[in-house]
């Protein structure tokens, strides 16, 4: 049997080298929920937040099956912690497991040029200006199915003012380019940036990621960086950071 863990703690030696900071975040209580086979001494654990789904501990059938009734996604995207755990997901999932890599960017704290990002939040076209989430572009990233993941994560817009972070390019009243907390933990973001499909090559993408740093830093909060495609990774380079290494993950479909 399957349980959502009342307190996450009970976990946290099961994700005890993970330095994804989602898993962070869940385990800090903070964003995201933890599923187990055992509530007081699990042996296998899951970390759910949006689609993505971690997973630690002995690999365990029942966990890689189980999907939370609040999940309403069409696809999952699994994180293995291990080749036993990548074993068990291609058994279960098969054809619909499509096994892929991300890759994971090194994080330290003192990397950034201040000079340099402000440079390049200053690099952009005279009708664009770049403006930290507010309530009402908090509704208006909701509204698009591109912009959602920059506030989806929070309960609501007070929540995400609270504990959140982000930053849009707004062109003629409407948001073109972000980049925000996916997810939050005690010190630190988990940055997601987008720029719509008819706005790239405009220097967006440098801009939003730029301010956000620099938003953080004045905050005392890490603005970490994982990447889901090496653009993003040579994004990630450009503003600083340093790539680590990859890693593998399976984009479940349909999830169900």
């Amino acid at each position: 049997m399957i349980y959502e863990l009342p307190d996450p703690a009970v976990a946290d030696h099961l994700f005890a080298n993970s330095t994804d900071t989602v898993i962070t975040s869940a385990l800090q209580w903070i964003m995201g929920k933890v599923y187990a086979d055992d509530l007081q001494n699990p042996t296998g654990a899951m970390i759910f937040l949006n689609v993505f789904v971690f997973f630690a501990g002995e690999p365990n059938e029942e966990l890689l099956q189980y999907k939370p009734d609040s999940f309403n996604g069409d696809f999952a995207v699994f994180v293995p912690q291990n080749e036993e755990w990548e074993a068990c997901i291609e058994r279960v999932w098969a054809d619909k497991a499509e096994k892929f890599s991300r890759y994971a960017i090194k994080k330290e704290p003192d990397v950034f040029d201040v000079q340099k990002l402000t440079a390049f939040t200053q690099e952009i076209p005279k009708s664009v200006t770049l403006q930290l989430i507010d309530k009402n572009l908090y509704t208006q990233c909701l509204q698009n199915e591109w912009s959602k993941d920059f506030v989806c994560n929070y309960k609501n817009a007070d929540d995400f003012l609270c504990n959140g972070l982000g930053v849009v390019a707004v062109e003629n009243g409407r948001i073109i380019a972000g980049a925000s907390s996916f997810s939050n933990y005690n010190g630190g973001i988990e940055i997601e940036i987008v720029t719509h499909e008819d706005h790239r090559r405009r220097g967006l993408a440098t801009a939003v990621g730029a301010k956000l740093i620099l938003a953080c830093l004045k905050r005392g909060l890490y603005p970490n960086w994982d990447a889901a495609t090496k653009i993003s990774v040579a994004l990630a380079e450009k503003l600083g950071y340093h790539f680590s290494h990859e890693y593998t993950a399976y984009r479940i479909c349909p999830y169900v």
